[in-house]
């Protein structure tokens, strides 16, 4: 059995890595927090359910990327005595707490902006929600732009969902400019309204979020793509004629992939290494950071029902 064999990123990577992902963190909690403030002061001066919305949104950004912030330090830490497979499923459990905030938010907004319509309560002063909604999509824009580039310099999939989620916070706080410019001209209903499904939108988000990280949590296997590449790598490694037994898994950014090749009985020990070596290292240069464990057996000891030849469709 071969060894599990971590690849470790090219030279100069880990600086750059560290400073990026320690970056693009860092802004979005600053953004954040930045958001929370404004948009609390502007609530309690219009009494705008949507302006509330989006504070609260703002407010959800803000743990979001509390949690990804030390997620992320957590999850990158290398595997160690008591986490042999590394940190990776510590983003799993932060999204998870993640979504559960979200659902709970989503359903007092939803309470509170069902109340205000059934009341018929009208917006004061919707022209400063207005301003402060354009200054959240100016600097929620240029975080954009900034995780942006982070994404394109670390691939890092936690940056990648915050950079997601803020993308989706323009599209929120155009919608309360909207409201609010309705409620200006005598639409009360629409800033109600506007929340209401602004609370929908956010429990969508929040339990999909959470599907995703009990999917990751339960050790989902990886995309068929991805399954498809592997099954292709030993499809074409000579000296394999069969495998059984794939699996694969995923935490945080580590892939995991296991499976049993069948090669001829009456190879040596280093000739039955050399091919399965090539074959660890072929899914290594598709899957970098990727931990592979290759069993080898001899076709005559493996049951016929068992066997995935290697020259199948």
């Amino acid at each position: 059995m071969i060894e599990p064999k971590q690849t470790q990123p090219p030279m100069g990577k880990p600086r750059d890595y560290g400073f990026w992902v320690k970056l693009a963190t860092r802004a979005s909690v600053s953004v954040a927090l930045t958001l929370v403030i404004v948009k609390l002061w502007a609530w309690i001066s219009t009494d705008a359910s949507s302006m509330l919305a989006s504070a609260t949104d703002s407010m959800l950004d803000t743990l979001a990327s509390l949690f990804t912030f030390f997620s992320v330090r957590y999850a990158l830490q290398p595997a160690d005595h008591e986490h042999r497979f590394g940190h990776g499923k510590a983003e799993s459990l932060a999204a998870l707490v993640q979504s559960a905030l979200i659902t709970g938010s989503a359903l007092l907004l939803l309470v509170h902006s069902a109340q205000q319509w059934w009341q018929g309560e009208s917006v004061s002063k919707p022209t400063l929600g207005i301003y402060v909604s354009i200054f959240a999509i100016a600097l929620t824009l240029a975080l954009v732009v900034l995780q942006r580039v982070a994404v394109k310099h670390t691939e890092s999939k936690a940056i990648a969902a915050d950079h997601l989620h803020f993308q989706s916070d323009l599209l929120l706080n155009s919608a309360v400019i909207v409201a609010l410019g309705l409620s200006a001209y005598g639409w009360y209903w629409a800033d109600s309204l506007f929340a209401i499904l602004i609370a929908i939108y956010l429990a969508y988000g929040a339990i999909r979020i959470g599907w995703e990280a009990f999917q990751g949590l339960m050790d989902r296997e990886l995309p068929e793509p991805d399954k498809d590449k592997i099954v292709a790598v030993l499809k074409s490694t000579k000296g394999i004629h069969g495998w059984h037994d794939l699996r694969t898994r995923a935490s945080g950014p580590m892939r995991f992939i296991q499976c049993h090749v069948e090669l001829d009985d009456d190879l040596s020990l280093r000739e039955a290494h050399d091919i399965a070596d090539g074959a660890e290292r072929e899914l290594h240069e598709l899957f970098p950071e990727t931990d592979v464990i290759i069993h080898m057996d001899p076709l005559s000891v493996v049951p016929a029902r068992r066997r995935t030849s290697s020259t199948s469709d």
